[in-house]
This record gives C-alpha cells, sequence and structure tokens, in this order.
C-alpha cells in the first residue's frame, strides 16, 4: 500500500507514519517547508495552497490511502486569515487534485475537530450533536467538513473529529506539554488561563491507531466519527496527577492575558460508532500518557 500523510512532520504525522510503516506501507509525507522530522520513506515540500503542485504530485503519486492531517491546529492562532486559508482552501485543493489525479484512493481521512461542537448542553457528544463552534479554528474545521460533501461522489472520504490528545513531542503551547514541562522543570509556579475547563484527553497512539483501524474499514467510506476517551478529566485532576508523578508541589496562577473569552468549557465524546466501526479501543490511561511525557520528554 501507498499512503500520503499531509501533514507528516507535525506531531500527530510522526505517529501516523509510524502505524503506516508498521504496516509495511509505503509511507510518502506532504510537508510545507523542508523538515528534518518526518520519518517517511519520502518526502514532500508542496504547499497545500499552491493546487498546480498539489496535482502534479498526486498524479505521479497515487496514493491509496491517503490521512490530511496539515492544518493550523492551535486555537489562538494570531493569524484568523491563515486558519481559514490552510484549513478550507488547503483542504480544497488536496480534494480536487485527488480527484483529478486519474486514479481514485480506497480511502481519503480528513482530521477534523470536535471543537466544532462548542459548548454542548449534553452530557456526552456523539456526531449527531448540532455544531455550535466557538473560535475561528472550529469555524474552519466545520466549513472543511461541508467543502468535503462536494467530493463525496468522487472520493471515499472519512472525516474524524478527534477530541483533546497529547503525547510526547507535543508542541510546548499546548496545555498538557505546559503543564508537564513545568512539572519537570520543577518550577515554582505555573500560569494558566480558565481553570474550569474539562476535556476529554486521550493518547496520541491511540488515537492514530483509531486512524489507521478506519482507513482500513470499507463501512467507514462516507462516515463521520468521534475519536475519544469518553471520560474528562479538570485542571485540578492533571495537577494532582502531575504532583504524584513527581512527587512536586506548584503554586497556581491564572494569567488574564491566557483567558479566552469563549472558552469551551467541556468536551466529553461518545465513540459509539467509531466502536461499532473497527472494534472496541483499548485506552491508555491519561497518567500512563504523563509519565510517558514526564519520562521521555513532552
Amino acid at each position: 500500500m501507498r499512503a500520503l500523510i499531509t501533514g507528516a512532520d507535525g506531531f500527530t504525522g510522526r505517529y501516523m507514519a509510524a502505524q503506516l510503516k508498521a504496516m509495511s506501507c509505503e509511507v510518502h509525507g506532504l510537508v510545507r517547508r523542508h523538515s528534518a522530522q518526518a520519518d517517511v520513506h519520502a518526502l514532500h515540500h508542496v504547499d497545500l495552497l499552491d493546487s498546480g503542485s498539489l496535482r502534479t504530485l498526486l498524479t505521479g503519486l497515487q496514493p491509496e490511502w491517503v490521512v490530511h492531517l496539515a492544518a493550523i491546529s492551535f486555537v489562538t492562532h494570531e493569524d484568523v486569515e491563515a486558519i481559514y486559508r490552510t484549513n478550507i482552501v488547503g483542504t480544497r485543493n488536496l480534494l480536487q487534485a485527488l480527484a483529478e489525479s486519474g486514479a481514485t484512493p480506497q480511502a481519503v481521512l480528513l482530521a477534523s475537530s470536535a471543537n466544532i461542537y462548542g459548548n454542548a448542553a449534553v452530557e456526552y457528544i456523539d456526531e449527531g450533536v448540532p455544531p455550535a463552534p466557538a473560535n475561528d479554528y472550529a469555524v474552519s474545521k466545520l466549513a472543511m467538513e461541508h467543502l468535503a460533501r462536494l467530493f463525496a461522489d468522487r472520493l471515499p472520504l472519512i472525516i474524524v473529529r478527534p477530541f483533546n490528545y497529547t503525547g510526547v513531542r507535543q508542541p510546548g503551547n499546548f496545555l498538557l506539554p505546559k503543564i508537564v514541562s513545568c512539572f519537570r522543570k520543577r518550577e515554582p509556579v505555573i500560569e494558566l488561563g480558565n481553570l474550569d475547563v474539562a476535556r476529554d484527553f486521550s493518547d496520541v497512539r491511540m488515537v492514530t491507531d483509531c486512524y489507521r483501524r478506519l482507513l482500513q474499514c470499507p463501512s467507514a467510506i462516507g462516515g463521520v466519527f468521534n475519536v475519544c476517551s469518553g471520560r474528562t478529566y479538570t485542571l485540578s485532576e492533571v495537577l494532582s496527577m502531575m504532583q504524584s508523578l513527581t512527587g512536586h508541589a506548584i503554586e497556581v496562577r491564572v494569567n488574564p492575558d491566557l483567558v479566552r473569552v469563549k472558552e469551551v468549557r467541556a468536551l466529553r465524546g461518545n465513540r459509539a460508532r467509531l466502536e461499532a466501526a473497527i472494534g472496541p479501543v483499548s485506552d491508555i490511561p491519561l497518567e500512563q500518557t504523563l509519565r510517558w511525557m514526564l519520562e521521555d520528554g513532552a
């Protein structure tokens, strides 16, 4: 099998590449800039906004599996225009190039986000909950889902809505890597934003395993799937786990500059549809993930 991963040098892309290489796939990575971080068989430096170069690449490559991870994924990214260009226009260019490549892939997995649900007034969020995006990133991901449907008659699409996940090498501007780093350095104080949030955290290795299994599942074509643990953790619980793992107590201060005005208070997913498609999912306990990040470097 020949597979293409967009954003192969990103946090998720590197774990996705490992999943596919373990299956003896010929893994190709698409990256915007020259990078030595992508562990793939071949790396292609093409900007998603360059539709001509994309078409040329995919006509020659003709991958059987495509995993589209490339995106601006940081919710508070300052360049709002770049969020929309990359996440919407870039995705459309990719799908158009695939549709015109001369060979239809077996599966094209598009990474959306559970952020599209916003502050849903239900305990467990399933795929039928009406979207209510509360920030530009979430709006861009929902728009991406809608535009993807324009290609549903030409491409075998699978849309995933991952909830929060983490692991070694996640960028330090994300919440859990920041917390782990402060405890590893035994900092006396940590500055955080909203403290009254609860998130459904998973391990990146579990998430990419689910992506791989969906690619292998013909019945997943045309579907939309939450990828989550089904359990939420508050910041207090995370901080308590880190104190238990390190024996270090840390003072928590709220920095007003880090408080998001339109913060999604709680995200807790329902993955019944996912497990109906691929079978049971084996979770990695959050404390185990935090220990891995603490020991191997976040």
